[in-house]
């Protein structure tokens, strides 16, 4: 009977030294002929300079003899076979380590683990890991870390219940993973005791962590508790707060927590500053915006962080800045071109970003379904049809882009505005899967435009199917049913309103002077300045009137009469804003208002005849579009 021979692991003393220190020995070649020992101690030189083709053929002739390394070689084998991608290679290792009865240390099947893991191959790092004789909290933890970041979120829950149970101590890399998998509130609360009672609240990585998941929640007074529970000088966790409540659009939070940051003496990093660019963004402070771009001048090639300022200086509407930021830009990648054009089209700069998309095309990367939103967009805010629908009709056929809501909405929008009516309908019933509210608000828009009254009623309809509380829904099918004399559909709408309690969203337009931020809401009386601000705009309206402003009450509720509706006009948000900024700003200022709802046509006429008789260059960002009105014009066209 033949014997059996047990695996030897080959290592004298002396082997690793004499490896980093001398020359290879033999030649790939040679192998064969070496004894155990030479053979090993060649393998062991190969893996540690990284020379994975004579490694992997020493491997397989140590498979031939029944000759092992030691754990640490493999592990550099390993480490090669990462840095290479090679991932058949590593499946070889793998399959040599289980071979011939040999039993792998802990620390080397936790190494092969986090192989797969890195691979993306989680089936074969699950096989290794429950063949494991023995696991530590290394082992658990690189198993829900994995899950977690490939959202298999109940078995990263489950595995931690498994290793509680098998008596491994989770730690505070173990914890900061399995919160990222938290399925509900009640979970994460769970975990933030357990986290306490094991003593390490107070770890950075697991208080960062807390903060991020309860941030993602919209539990943000319960990442504050998190995060004023013990002072910190510790980056990662104020970046953690402050894009957390800067992610929640709670950006004036966001800037306070920086301005207190910066007080504390802590320097901000890239992650900071794109969570403070994101909260100038959204409140639309140019200025401070600007200064924050000077922070992110010491990280000139982020390109992370200049697609950031990009948006910035975009949606603040800031066109001369954007377009030199993104001319000096080295390094631009499918999100700076998507940003540019985007930007571009919001700012009424239509056919500059058709340009741009045909110079993307020639020397850019390859557009995504962003990168046509913004082309679409620019088509339909300059009653482009027909680019439109080229855009439209061949952006699977060129570029692999299968349309979406987003998509049929702008074609939408753009055959609305061009009053093809029956064409947008016809569109509607065409999309994939039942039209969304969003897609309804479009033509109905159109429709109110155009005075199509039977088919903006059947769009406001549906769209109160969809949002029973869509406030602007019911106010422009009242308004409909005004202007059509149908006074009984009117009460009708206003008793539904008050019924299941629906007002309309106020008004409110907001200015930066002088680094602080002033907001006005229409009957809000609270400025300081209201009685100058008001006296200021009375003059201003008597003036325009001179030069033919007729207010235009068809933006008014339809109940209200005569002078009390030109009253509810002339008080709009945005008007005392602007009147705010030509009172605080020097001629040479841009007056930059932001608006939270779509900007009236009324304040439209206002701000184009006021920009012509103060010789003042007005700016308005409203959730649509920007505005830029000057010499009494407004690069919309009148067309939004």
């Amino acid at each position: 009977m033949r014997a059996i021979c047990k695996p030897r692991c080959v290592q004298p003393p002396s082997i690793l030294q004499r490896c980093l220190s001398g020359k290879i020995l033999v030649s790939c070649n040679e192998l064969e002929s070496l004894s155990s020992s030479s053979l090993v101690e060649n393998f062991t030189r190969y893996c540690y300079q990284r020379q994975l083709p004579a490694a992997m053929g020493a491997l397989e002739a140590m498979q031939r003899r029944g000759v092992w390394a030691n754990s640490i070689t493999y592990s550099e084998l390993i480490k090669c076979c990462l840095a290479c991608g090679a991932v058949e290679q590593g499946k070889l290792v793998h399959k040599h380590l289980f071979s011939n009865g040999y039993q792998p240390k802990t620390f080397l099947l936790n190494v092969l683990i986090s192989m797969y893991v890195k691979f993306g191959i989680l089936e074969e790092a699950l096989e290794v890991f429950n063949l494991m004789p023995e696991r530590n909290v290394v082992s658990w933890t690189t198993m829900i870390a994995a899950c977690s970041n490939a959202k298999l979120n109940h078995r990263a829950l489950e595995l931690l219940v498994l290793m509680l149970r098998d008596g491994s101590r989770p730690n505070m890399f173990t914890y900061s993973s399995v919160l990222r998998a938290c399925v509900d509130l009640w979970i994460l609360k769970q975990l933030h005791s357990s986290i306490i009672k094991v003593g390490l609240e107070s770890d950075v990585f697991v208080r960062s962590a807390l903060i991020d998941i309860y941030s993602k929640w919209g539990e943000l007074q319960n990442a504050l508790g998190v995060f004023n529970e013990m002072v910190t000088g510790d980056l990662i966790i104020w970046n953690s707060i402050i894009g957390g409540f800067s992610q929640n659009s709670f950006w004036d939070e966001a800037l306070n927590l920086f301005k207190n940051m910066k007080m504390a003496g802590i320097v901000a990093d890239q992650s900071t500053l794109t969570s403070v660019l994101r909260a100038c963004t959204g409140l639309a402070l140019l200025e401070l915006g600007r200064q924050v771009h000077v922070h992110v001048l010491k990280f000139d090639q982020d390109l992370i962080l200049n697609n950031a300022v990009l948006d910035m200086y975009c949606k603040c509407g800031s066109f001369e800045d954007a377009n030199s930021l993104f001319h000096r830009m080295k390094e631009k990648d499918v999100i700076s071109w998507s940003t540019m054009i985007a930007g571009l089209a919001q700012n009424g700069f239509s056919q500059e970003a058709l340009k741009l998309f045909e110079s993307m095309k020639v020397s850019g990367p390859k557009p995504n379904y962003i990168t046509i939103l913004g082309v679409l967009f620019a088509c339909s805010h300059a009653g482009l049809v027909e680019d439109g629908w080229y855009y439209f009709r061949s952006m699977k056929q060129l570029f692999g882009i299968e349309p979406t809501k987003e998509h049929y909405g702008c074609i939408i929008d753009l055959l609305g505005r061009a009053g093809q009516l029956n064409q947008a309908v016809n569109l509607v019933l065409e999309m994939k899967g039942e039209a969304d509210a969003v897609t309804w608000r479009t033509l109905l828009g159109a429709c109110r435009v155009h005075r199509n009254v039977d088919l903006a009623i059947h769009a406001a309809k549906q769209i109160l199917k969809l949002d029973p509380k869509d406030a602007g829904a019911y106010i422009l099918l009242s308004n409909i049913y005004a202007n059509s004399q149908r006074w009984t559909d009117v009460t009708e709408v206003r008793r539904s309103m008050r019924a299941i309690g629906v007002r309309k969203e106020p008004g409110c337009s907001w200015i930066e002077v002088n680094k602080q931020i002033h907001a006005f809401t229409m009957g809000d009386n609270s400025h300081p300045l209201i009685d100058d601000i008001n006296k200021r705009l009375n003059q201003l309206i008597k003036r325009l009137k001179e030069l033919g402003y007729v207010p235009d009450t068809n933006f008014v509720l339809q109940d209200l009469e005569g002078e009390q509706s030109e009253d509810s006009l002339r008080y709009h948000s945005e008007k005392l804003a602007i009147v705010f900024g030509l009172m605080s700003l020097p001629k040479e200022k841009v007056i930059r208002v932001r608006k939270n709802i779509r900007i009236c046509g009324d304040c439209h006429v206002f701000a184009k005849l006021l920009s012509n008789r103060e010789e003042r260059s007005i700016v308005i960002r409203d959730p649509i579009r920007y505005h830029h009105f000057q010499n009494g014009k407004c690069s919309c066209g009148d067309y939004w």
